[in-house]
This record gives C-alpha cells, structure tokens and sequence, in this order.
C-alpha cells in the first residue's frame, strides 16, 4: 500500500470518526481505523433495519461503502501484486454485496460483508510490530525525499 494512498483513503475515516489519533498513526494504524470504522457502520446499518428506520441504515451503509471504497482505492497493486489484485476484487465484491443489502434489507448480507471484513483484518492484525515499523520508516524517508524535491 503507497503511504499517501492510505492518507487519502483516512478522509473516507474522518467522516465516521473525530480523528483521535489519526494524525499520529502510521499506515499500518490507519487501514485497521478504516476496517474498524466500516465495521462499526454495518453494525449500526442492522440495528436500523431491525428499528425499521430507512434512512439511518442508508446513511451507515453509504459510510460503509465509502470506507471499504477509500480501502480499495488505497491497494497498491504495482507493489502489491496477486494479494492486492485479490483485495481489489473482494472489496469490489463487498461494495456490490453492502448495496444489495441496503436495496433489501437484508442483514445475512450485512454479516457477510462483516465477516469477510474481520477475515482482512485479522490477517492485518497479525503482522509483525518489526514489519509494521519498517514499513513506516520507509514511508517518513520516501515523504521527506519527495518533499525536498528527491
């Protein structure tokens, strides 16, 4: 994932949070803000169409939509390759899934966004804190490089 991808994908997260901490995460941080963001919407869309209220649920599955969007936006597939091709189709796959379930209210739909969603995350939760850090380290220099005209 390129540094400043994942910056820009973290405005689709600033529409569902205040942005605490958001300034100071790294990109590692910042992808776990947005799945935990999206999570949190389609959470909220069910309790919604549980209450019967349409307009809510349109408004946190739109903010989902346009989290996992920012996500896949975000995937850098030139560095990335099959991994990054395969999160492209699957949060395209998420997308359609998620605008289905708005058309339907159909919660079995949010759960399955939901859980391919924590598959992602756990998998992204699971990389090393060393990994993490050189991957932060080098997007600093790659920043300070471009910025001092390098």
């Amino acid at each position: 994932m390129r540094h400043i991808d994942a910056r820009s994908a973290l405005n689709q997260y600033a529409k569902v949070k205040n942005g605490t901490g958001v300034m100071e995460a790294t990109p590692h941080r910042l992808i776990q803000m947005l799945m935990e963001g999206a999570l949190d919407k389609i959470a909220i869309a069910k309790f919604h169409i549980e209450k019967n209220e349409v307009g809510p649920k349109g408004e946190s599955i739109s903010t989902a939509l346009s989290i996992i969007d920012g996500l896949r936006v975000s995937l850098d597939k030139a560095a990335g390759g099959e991994v990054a091709e395969n999160l492209d189709a699957l949060y395209e796959y998420m997308g359609f899934v998620l605008v289905e379930a708005n058309l339907n209210n159909n919660i079995t739909q949010l759960d399955e966004v939901s859980q391919l969603l924590r598959e992602i995350k756990s998998a992204w939760d699971a990389i090393p804190g060393d990994v993490i850090m050189d991957h932060a380290n080098k997007a600093k220099a790659d920043d300070q490089a471009v910025s001092n005209g390098g």
